[in-house]
């Protein structure tokens, strides 16, 4: 998968995350961001239950769950 998938995948679950979590998106750069850093949050979560993605919707679905999770973590800190 090149970069510009990797954006794609990441502004996707991004703006997924923020509908799940917040009831809106954050801005093109604020999905982007929120999506990137939620994959890498996913790959490591799912990583540490012994799962691992293999195609591009397994990709978004951890990209997405660590976005999820990330916003979550987020909102405690926040409170």
């Amino acid at each position: 998968m090149g970069i510009i998938g990797i954006l794609l995948i990441g502004l996707v679950a991004g703006f997924l995350a923020g509908k799940i979590m917040k009831g809106g998106g954050f801005g093109l750069i604020g999905n982007l961001v929120v999506g990137l850093v939620g994959a890498v949050v996913g790959g490591f979560t799912f990583s540490l239950l012994g799962f691992h993605s293999t195609s591009v919707l397994g990709t978004l679905l951890t990209a997405t769950v660590g976005a999820v999770i990330l916003l979550f973590l987020v909102g405690l800190i926040k409170k």
